[in-house]
């Protein structure tokens, strides 16, 4: 699903793209992805509407329109914010928004598991206070990330994909700066020393930072806002290479689904 990296490139290419676009038309056509207000109701509070600012807060997408309304897309697993013309077909389409310039925002999701929410500023605030630090903020340091990992006997892969404790990072990320770091996924959070935090905030800054210039991954679904692939997955070392030679020391990758049923793979050899 995307991530951190994959939801930020999509965010930065509506921000120069649409930020001044007034929605002069909005379709709901596939009523159970709306979240915060009805159907007809999301349809009726983005008419009119100016787009005033689009960014990203963890992996959701957020619409930030006059009139303190905010429209907060999480595409989840098959979901795409899609800038093009408009009436172009979709069978998938779940939500149009037409722009006074002719062009169209398509909310698409082939599963429908992700959600296109409508909120006012003070539910905003409230959905987002309830998310952990963002890893790339500036006030995101070493020692703020030991604080996310104490006193918990969870995996540290579980904490770091966990939104309330860190905001933004899923399956992808989480394999790949374990990897990087040396870090063993199934090593219990708490017992990370500080050397260990550290070295796994280098990495994990340094692994979504390399991704948001790749354009993200794209394996089967993800799609930027224009419609096309994120080139990071030529670059992964360790999520989805399970049964292949690790890069760093040689021995096989391993593979297992035991940390909240996500696929973990490490390496055994140089992951402590």
């Amino acid at each position: 699903m995307p991530e951190l990296p994959e939801t930020e490139t999509i965010a930065r290419d509506l921000h120069a793209a649409i930020v001044g676009a007034r929605i002069v038309a909005a379709q709901v056509l596939r009523p159970d992805v709306v979240r915060g207000v009805t159907a007809a109701g999301c349809a009726r509070r983005l008419h009119r509407r100016t787009l005033q600012r689009v960014w990203r807060r963890a992996k959701s997408v957020v619409l930030s329109c006059d009139d303190a309304l905010h429209a907060v897309v999480t595409p989840r697993f098959t979901g795409a914010l899609i800038l093009g013309a408009p009436d172009v077909a979709d069978a998938y389409a779940c939500i149009r928004l037409t722009l006074a310039d002719d062009r169209e925002l398509r909310y698409t999701d082939v599963r429908r598991l992700g959600t296109f929410a409508v909120f006012d500023s003070a539910a905003l605030h409230a959905w987002s206070d309830a998310l952990g630090p963002e890893p790339l903020d500036p006030a995101f340091t070493a020692e703020r990330l030991s604080e996310c990992l104490r006193g918990t006997k969870r995996a540290v892969k579980a904490v770091l994909m966990d939104q309330k404790r860190l905001a933004g990072v899923g399956n992808i990320y989480a394999n790949e700066s374990l990897w990087r770091a040396g870090i063993r996924p199934a090593r219990r959070a708490a017992s990370l020393t500080r050397h260990e935090c550290a070295m796994l905030h280098h990495e994990l800054t340094g692994v979504l930072r390399e991704a948001i210039a790749a354009r993200g991954t794209s394996f089967r679904d993800y799609r930027d806002a224009f419609g096309a692939r994120g080139s990071y997955a030529a670059q992964l070392q360790a999520y989805g290479r399970g049964g292949q030679p690790c890069t760093r020391c040689g021995r096989v990758l391993k593979i297992s689904h035991a940390i909240d049923g996500r696929a973990t793979v490490w390496c055994a050899g140089c992951q402590r």
